[in-house]
């Protein structure tokens, strides 16, 4: 093995993506129905990695986990905070239950195998995953007055508890909500994710990735009118009822831009344009339908467009589809209108406002006269604005070191819990004024892929080594309490939000439980299953009530024990 110890000495970053490379193979091979998943796939193989001798500088593990948590949060930042409200109620209680039934079996286990204080804090920190109570424990030990020999000793066995305990945490808390969850609720995490974002969306229909609709609802066909033609282009297309459009007209092998004025004659072959309903009812007056004629071809552009024009703010779309002239409508079709990420129902009653995205579909000529009517376009880029990424993850991270105290015990978000509440802000900005600060879905995704791999193998391979050094030395006992440590509570939890505060959504759920834990790998784990955001919400939630709940464990530990 010396040969692999020099390679990683010589290359550390290769351990780290080995470990990314072979941790997900593992995790796509399925045992029966289940699944280790990528993250923990990724985690098992950094602590195999970690006994050939390996060190990676732990800024790494702090810049991966950066990126992912402010991804998640820059993704989420429009749902989280219209969410806000009393409405998240059951999230904090299960956040609470959480920390009451971690500190409970960590108390009756140290006394039941007569653990020490250190131990004791040590296994709550690394079973719960909560590195922050390390450091609270250490500071209540030091003020127990000890002699400072004993201090030490006692602090040195809080590192020891983590180090036995930490891996089997982060394992622990993804078979818990990625595995056990799913089967105890008897629905799959994707499954109650897309049933959540549809409900979100107001009743409109949700497509999952590489779906679309079989019968589209704008649609162009191509007839031959009637010989007995005699009308116009404005009296066909202004026919009660029925909204379509006449995009082009062939005469006679001459291909003819049509005008309101224009006279249509018998034999002409027009290109009609329309929503699926208007353009089956008018069928039936167009004559015969062709399947395709040369120079009938007509590509159609497709804008999104923020509304910016006072003029629309807060009225309906019927109100609006009435009042517009018909030759500022004319040619244009909304397919969908969305608000902060979310679609809104296209019902006459809908109110739209300042900010909204409308999508709209129609000719290159008409599509430009509608954006100058209504606001700007969202011009599609494939490349991030690091300006506004940058400054985001700056202001998180200054705000993760903040400290705040009570009494003797100081609170602090941390790095990820800055970075997170900073996604969060400046996501819910950009969704408001999106004319800077993009950042492509791929972009968005690549960081939270990336960047959780990276964490919990830089993890792996600082615990591990010492994680099993320590399981060799003291025994195989500390590790199981962990298990119990790390189960139970999750356990409890889990059964406490199902039949007392009634979570329904598998996904929902899922998300809120792995907050509870601060169990970052688990929401990952959850992410990929969802295939949306939708859990993020109440993992945001959960997520920066534990890092104070959890923290607070610390010297409760420390006083029970």
């Amino acid at each position: 093995m010396s040969w692999l110890h020099d390679l990683f000495h010589k290359s550390p970053e290769i351990a780290l993506f080995l470990s990314i490379a072979v941790g997900y193979y593992i995790g796509k091979i399925k045992f029966g129905k289940f699944q280790l998943g990528g993250v923990a796939g990724s985690l098992l193989v950094a602590v195999l990695v970690s006994q050939v001798g390996v060190q990676i500088d732990p800024g790494v593990k702090s810049v991966m986990f950066a990126l992912f948590i402010y991804a998640v949060g820059y993704e989420s930042g429009p749902d989280f905070f219209r969410s806000l409200g009393r409405q998240s109620i059951k999230e904090i209680i299960l956040a609470i239950v959480l920390a009451a039934t971690g500190l409970l079996t960590v108390v009756l286990l140290a006394k039941w195998f007569d653990l020490d204080k250190g131990l004791a804090a040590g296994v709550a920190a690394g079973a719960l995953t909560q590195s922050a109570i390390i450091g609270t424990a250490g500071d209540a030990i030091a003020k127990l007055g000890l002699a400072a020999d004993e201090v030490q000793r006692l602090q040195g066995n809080v590192a020891i508890g983590y180090a036995v305990t930490y891996v089997f945490g982060s394992f622990g808390a993804i078979l818990v909500c990625v595995n056990l969850l799913p089967k105890f609720m008897g629905r799959s995490i994707k499954e109650d994710a897309l049933r959540a974002e549809t409900a979100e969306q107001a009743g409109v229909h949700v497509y999952g990735q590489g779906q679309e609709a079989a019968a589209p609802d704008l649609v162009g066909r191509i007839f031959q009118l009637p010989a007995n033609t005699a009308t116009s282009v404005r009296a066909l297309e202004s026919t009660p009822g029925v909204s379509i459009t006449i995009e082009r007209v062939k005469r006679d092998k001459q291909i003819l831009e049509p005008s309101p004025d224009m006279l249509l004659q018998g034999g002409d072959i027009v290109l009609v344009v329309g929503r699926r309903p208007a353009v089956v009812t008018a069928a039936p007056r167009m004559g015969k339908e062709l399947d395709g004629v040369e120079g009938m071809e007509l590509t159609m552009l497709r804008r999104d467009v923020v509304i910016t024009n006072a003029a629309y703010d807060k009225r309906s779309i019927g109100d609006i589809r009435a009042d517009a002239a018909q030759d500022v409508r004319h040619g244009v079709y909304v397919s969908q209108i969305s608000r902060q990420g979310k679609a809104l129902p296209l019902a006459s009653d809908t109110l739209v406002t300042l900010g909204d995205v409308v999508t709209v579909v129609g000719a290159e000529q008409d599509v430009k006269r509608i954006v100058e009517q209504v606001g700007h376009a969202i011009v599609p880029s494939a490349k991030t604005d690091f300006v506004y990424m940058g400054a985001g993850l700056v202001v998180g991270l200054l705000v993760g070191l903040l400290t705040a105290r009570i009494g003797s015990i100081p609170l602090t978000l941390g790095s990820g819990g800055g970075a997170l509440l900073s996604g969060l802000l400046f996501g819910w900005y950009r969704s408001r004024r999106q004319s800077f600060g993009e950042m492509p879905s791929g972009a968005v995704q690549i960081l939270k892929d990336l960047g959780l791999a990276g964490f919990v193998v830089v993890v792996g391979i600082s615990s591990g080594l010492q994680a099993v050094q320590t399981v060799k030395d003291q025994g195989v006992s500390l590790f199981v309490i962990g298990v119990v440590v790390t189960i139970l509570p999750l356990v409890l939890t889990m059964l406490f939000g199902r039949y007392v505060l009634r979570y329904e959504n598998t996904a929902i759920f899922a998300g809120a439980l792995s907050g509870t834990r601060s169990a970052n790998p688990a929401f990952g784990e959850i992410l990929d299953k969802a295939e949306n955001t939708v859990p993020t919400v109440p993992f945001a939630i959960t997520y920066a009530l534990a890092n104070v709940f959890l923290t607070l464990l610390g010297p409760l530990v420390v006083a029970l024990v």
